[in-house]
């Protein structure tokens, strides 16, 4: 049996030498010079191209190279078999920390300062403590769970919103669509950390931005489309929200006459907010293949109904 690999953005010599550090037996192959096909029971892919999977006629196990799985997931020819999503202490370390960055740069009025750094304005203005300020999390999954936590021991009020109900430790949670309302009512910073699914796409919108109060913050490290980018930047150009740090756009790379590339109240970042590493994720994915052979429940484990 064999594992092929693919991706563009990740090296297949580093996680050849990674995933045979851990089992030297394995039988590692790089699309497309994967020889005989029918060997291939197990595929670790991020954005297959199209025919790939279709082409695996005899996988029994897909292990996503990230944390989403939208981009398996929108493949018309996805085989029927398990699926798996790669989320590693490494990956909630990254998302945490880039959470954190955006929260305490809003905090502190980062954005006003470099303006008037830019126009030469000596001005102060009062700090503002994190023990004042109201974050809300749009998804507890690992990484918005994570994230919560991290602000939590900074001092934050921090509440998060799941579809169904959750609990964490000194967080205020809510559920449903009358919990979304009610927690974005009560948040400065809004975090969006959903998964993509039918249910989460264009969430984030004119009814749902007019809920906030006035004056507050958006992050969103969730995926593009959870956006409804117009109203995005009405909320912005109306002074609705002070400001916005986007790791994700619908369109990626985000084409050169987008209006977010210039927009005073925008910080953005390409699509870094977290990344799969390949000494730490190597250890998950070992794990899982050696898990399927046992016949033992995976890490992680898709399920398809719930969409992540």
């Amino acid at each position: 049996m064999a594992l092929v690999f693919h991706s563009l953005d990740d090296d297949p010599a580093e996680w050849e030498r990674e995933l045979k550090t851990l089992n030297p037996a394995l039988d590692y192959r790089v699309w497309p010079d994967v020889g005989n096909v029918e060997d291939i029971d197990v595929a670790l892919v991020w954005r297959a191209p199209p025919g790939m999977l279709k082409s695996l006629t005899h996988v029994k196990l897909l292990l996503s190279l990230g944390v989403g799985v939208d981009h398996l997931l929108n493949d018309p020819d996805l085989p029927d078999v398990p699926i798996a999503r790669l989320v590693d202490d490494f990956c909630n370390a990254a998302m945490s920390e880039y959470v954190v960055l955006q929260v305490m740069r809003f905090l502190r009025d980062d954005p006003l300062f470099r303006e008037q750094q830019r126009n030469h304005s000596w001005v102060q203005h009062p700090p503002r403590l994190a023990a004042d300020t109201r974050v809300g999390i749009l998804g507890l999954g690992t990484l918005g769970g994570a994230a919560a936590e991290r602000l939590v021991a900074l001092g934050f009020q921090v509440s998060g919103w799941s579809k169904n109900p959750k609990t964490v430790a000194g967080v205020t949670t809510y559920h449903g669509s009358d919990g979304l309302s009610q927690l974005l009512a009560t948040t400065d910073i809004a975090v969006c950390l959903l998964a993509l699914t039918d249910e989460t796409r264009d969430i984030v919108n004119r009814h749902t931005l007019d809920q906030m109060p006035r004056g507050g913050y958006f992050i969103n490290a969730g995926r593009g489309h959870h956006v409804v980018e117009a109203d995005l930047l009405k909320a912005l150009d109306d002074d609705h929200l002070a400001g916005v740090a986007l790791d994700c756009f619908r369109d990626e790379p985000l084409p050169e006459n987008s209006p977010f590339w210039d927009h005073p109240k925008v910080v953005m970042t390409p699509h870094s907010s977290t990344g799969t590493n390949a000494p730490s994720a190597a250890r998950h994915v070992t794990e899982n293949v050696r898990r399927f052979h046992a016949g033992e429940p995976l890490l992680n484990e898709l399920n398809r109904d719930a969409g992540y």
